[in-house]
């Protein structure tokens, strides 16, 4: 509205002026009127370009809005929620345990052993008396299958006390 306003305003001072120039006659009257649309034309191209410079702010275009991205929330680590699974799963089944959150936790158990320089594999008898009976009867690489694999994994109890275990070290 007010750039309707400004760009009314300035036609009619540009009016003014060519009713007072056309009445004084200092050049010849198509000089004078050719001059008159030049500047009203000017006046027509500067409102023009203010609206569309304030358009380019007010809503975005589809073309746009189709290339923003949506905002994901943030989420936990899918690593995260696969280590939260497989402990959840080998506690409630032994052969889940045995598949899938013992690797696990013999990864951990070697990763901590290897910075006292012992090798969970070829140094059995130094990783068991570093990593204590309990945690070693869990970890042994000669650890056999348990022969029914669909019964109670470790309590979540049990699992936790490996874990601190494998931390102190």
């Amino acid at each position: 509205m007010i750039e309707l306003r400004r760009s009314a305003v300035s036609v009619a001072v540009a009016t003014v002026a060519l009713v007072a120039l056309l009445g004084a006659r200092p050049i010849s009257r198509e000089t004078i009127l050719a001059g008159y649309a030049i500047i009203v034309a000017a006046i027509g191209m500067a409102a023009l370009t203010r609206a569309m410079r304030e358009s380019r702010f007010d809503t975005p275009s589809l073309f746009e809005r189709a290339l923003t991205r949506e905002r994901v929330p943030p989420t936990r680590p899918n690593e995260l929620i696969r280590v939260e699974r497989d402990l959840l799963l080998g506690t409630e089944n032994d052969g889940h345990f045995h598949a899938r959150l013992l690797p696990i936790l013999r990864g951990a158990a070697s990763a901590r052993l290897s910075k006292h320089g012992v090798d969970l594999a070829r140094q059995p008898d130094a990783a068991q008396r570093l990593l204590g009976e309990e945690l070693w009867t869990f970890v042994r690489p000669d650890r056999d299958t348990p022969d029914d694999l669909y019964a109670s994994g470790p309590s979540i109890r049990v699992v936790r006390g490996l874990v601190e275990r494998i931390e102190a070290l």
